[in-house]
């Protein structure tokens, strides 16, 4: 097979995703044809189709380039720009994590909650790109979702994720509650810094290209967690609910906290690993 056609392009290029970042084969590929169609403007059913066609030199140079910042490790979510979220494309930034399926599990259990034909008052606290609050928004029209991240660059990536997704959401510039005084919601939702500061995570791999203060949160990591949890019952309608993403080994301490602070109905979900990932509680009326 001719190496400078498609499918020899993208072939080598899998075997050195696999060696140089420890991918499955299958992960490898599918990395592989992902920056060759951002890089050429083509859809991955192009590629197949077109597996035999010679690359030019001017279009492999393109892919090399991408495929060199990928081998350094950068995310390809970073890379095109983009990252699937509860079925929908957001376009991303390094000024915002990349969102990830753990974090559709605080939209399915939010959504739970809010009646498709009820009004209702939603939060989501450090928005990031926007992907929990426009997905709350889109998922339920009748819906007011305000949405607070104390990052004007993690704002402005929302407000076009929005735009582009054709979706009206309150954005506000706000270091958590700090700018809501008197404001009350039927529902909190948030996915707040969660990694102790000394996490050697935080040097290896994707998390080394994200913002660091939407990642780490003192010294075992629930520094955010508690300080939200402490003020959240001030912007709660009676009755309302608060739901956080958490840690895989934090769902305990997030409970126990949630109690102290007089929550009900307090439980853990899980995700399809069987590990808790959300805690939550309702304000007593």
């Amino acid at each position: 097979m001719n190496d400078k056609a498609v499918a020899g392009l993208l072939d080598a290029a899998a075997v050195r995703l696999g060696r140089t970042l420890g991918l499955d084969r299958r992960e490898a590929r599918l990395e592989a044809k992902t920056l060759a169609a951002h890089a050429w403007c083509v859809t991955p059913a192009w590629l197949i189709a077109h597996d035999r066609e010679p690359v030019t030199a001017g279009s492999a140079n393109r892919f090399e380039i991408l495929l060199a910042r990928r081998l350094a490790g950068e995310p390809v979510a970073y890379l095109t720009g983009l990252r699937e979220f509860y079925g929908r494309p957001f376009h991303v930034t390094p000024a915002v994590l990349i969102p990830r399926p753990d974090t559709e599990l605080l939209v399915e259990q939010a959504l739970a909650r809010l009646s498709p034909d009820t009004p209702h008052a939603v939060l989501d606290l450090g928005t990031g790109s926007g992907c929990v609050a426009i997905t709350l928004a889109l998922e339920r029209p009748n819906a007011h979702v305000t949405a607070v991240d104390r990052a004007s660059d993690a704002l402005a990536v929302a407000r076009e994720n929005a735009a582009r997704l054709g979706v009206t959401v309150e954005w506000r510039a706000s270091d958590w509650f700090e700018t809501l005084e008197g404001r009350r919601f039927d529902i909190i939702v948030g996915n707040p810094p969660y990694i102790a500061a000394n996490d050697p995570h935080l040097a290896r791999g994707d998390l080394r290209f994200e913002p660091i203060g939407a990642l780490a949160s003192g010294r075992d990591g629930l520094d955010d967690l508690h300080r939200l949890i402490a003020r959240a019952a001030d912007h709660l309608q009676p009755g309302g609910s608060l739901l956080l993403e958490h840690g895989y080994d934090q769902g305990e301490a997030v409970r126990a906290c949630l109690a102290a602070h007089a929550y009900a109905e307090i439980t853990s979900w899980t995700d399809l690993a069987g590990i808790a990932r959300v805690s939550g509680g309702r304000l007593s009326e």
